[in-house]
């Protein structure tokens, strides 16, 4: 009996196999949607569309990444976080697939745009709440930082193959190379992932024995997503939250994410090259955003933020000075900088939804998270009409560090309980 029970204590708790699955879906949903920065050069070659045409198919897609969050939460909450995932990533291999036939760039707009945003929102980092939130009670925040730095591993996986692949193959391949990916995760998904610990007769990862769990909400997934942020949004607190990610958004994946390879490019730098410099952001973004995730279990979330968003836009405002057609010691500090800091500030966010907002905290978050990324579909969009009509990015790096700035101030301005 003796030798029995240790060997049940010592085996790994399942959360830890549920947070694997998890993040191997993550992973691959944040290369999927890296992708169109590699894209943007060679549709403008092959098509002659602008790269404002181009940017705005990926603010839809950020736009749609973003705004389908708190459904997808909602959805997690109604239908389960297994079929959810799994449908997502056949959307985002079908809207993927297509693109190879388009002819035209509203085509690029609803399979790139419409179909790859809607399957990636659903895997966005609501999907890292529900997760948290479910399976863990012990090393929530350090967990949670682990399955956001999934995002920045997909990066790094990805975007350096399929700029290859794009500039070698041609920018088809790429595509059906998103296309297949998506589909192989989907068996690990659908046989590995499961939706609470009580159907594998478990608890939560540092649960008190006998804890019950919140019982499957029966409302109706979009109505519960629009009565909480009604209720969310009578609070001080959510307006902080959510300006301050939609800046987030509007530095990272509107900015940097989509623009830093075709700005690079227009300093001669070639584009593998500078998607390497961004695939080393993905390196440093890694360890970043786990030791984010585990200071958010111990420092105040919201003077996390402050910081980090004031050094993001201390770091935006010398960019400009440090695009060269070779990789310099300077670029090369700025990309170690700027990927400690990338998504360090998710960790912190979810943090302080789940404490201001209790039980709804997941979909206040998928909210906050629509924010996120209507701020960056602004900043795809802004960089690259300022690029058409300035011929140059530098303007859109000076003003989005500026806005880092006022995110740092507003974020230190939340307060710790529900409508402040």
């Amino acid at each position: 009996m003796t030798i029995s029970t240790t060997t049940r204590t010592r085996r790994l708790h399942r959360a830890w196999f549920v947070a694997a699955v998890a993040f191997v879906a993550i992973l691959g949903a944040a290369g999927f949607r890296a992708t169109p920065g590699v894209l943007i050069t060679p549709l403008q070659e092959e098509f002659g569309w602008t790269k404002g045409t181009i940017s705005l198919a990926v603010s839809v897609n950020l736009v749609l990444y973003g705004l389908t969050a708190p459904f997808a939460a909602a959805l997690m909450d109604r239908f389960g976080m297994r079929r959810v995932v799994s449908l997502a990533l056949l959307l985002v291999a079908i809207g993927s697939g297509l693109t190879v036939l388009m002819t035209a760039s509203w085509q690029l707009l609803l399979f790139w745009g419409v179909f790859v945003g809607l399957g990636t929102g659903s895997m966005a980092l609501v999907f890292v709440a529900t997760v948290t939130d479910r399976w863990f009670v012990k090393h929530r925040g350090l967990v949670t930082g682990l399955l956001t730095a999934a995002g920045a591993t997909g990066q790094l996986i990805f975007l350096p193959v399929l700029a290859q692949l794009a500039e070698g193959p041609g920018w088809r391949v790429a595509s059906l190379t998103v296309a297949g990916a998506a589909l192989a995760v989907v068996p690990f998904v659908w046989w590995l992932l499961r939706d609470h610990p009580e159907d594998v007769g478990t608890t939560a990862l540092g649960a008190e024995p006998g804890t019950v769990r919140t019982l499957p909400v029966h409302q109706n997934a979009a109505v519960r997503a629009l009565t909480v942020l009604r209720s969310a949004a009578r609070t001080r607190a959510f307006w902080f939250l959510a300006g301050g990610f939609a800046i987030c958004g509007a530095s990272t994946n509107g900015l940097v994410g989509t623009h830093f390879i075709p700005a690079a490019h227009d300093h001669g730098m070639a584009e593998p090259v500078a998607a390497g410099l961004l695939a080393v952001i993905g390196i440093f973004d890694i360890v970043g955003t786990v030791a984010s995730g585990w200071l958010s279990d111990k420092v105040n979330p919201k003077i996390l933020l402050g910081v980090y968003y004031g050094l993001r836009g201390l770091s935006l405002m010398v960019l400009p000075g440090l695009f060269a057609a070779t990789t310099q010691p300077s670029m090369l500090i700025f990309i170690v900088f700027y990927g400690l800091d990338w998504v360090a500030t998710v960790p912190p966010t979810v943090a302080l939804c789940r404490r201001i907002y209790g039980a709804d905290g997941a979909v206040v978050f998928g909210w906050v998270f629509g924010s996120h990324q209507i701020g960056a579909a602004f900043a795809a969009v802004g960089a690259g009409l300022t690029r058409d009509h300035l011929g140059a990015y530098d303007l859109a790096w000076y003003v989005s560090g500026a806005l880092c700035l006022l995110a740092a101030g507003m974020s230190l301005a939340i307060g710790h309980a529900k409508g402040r």
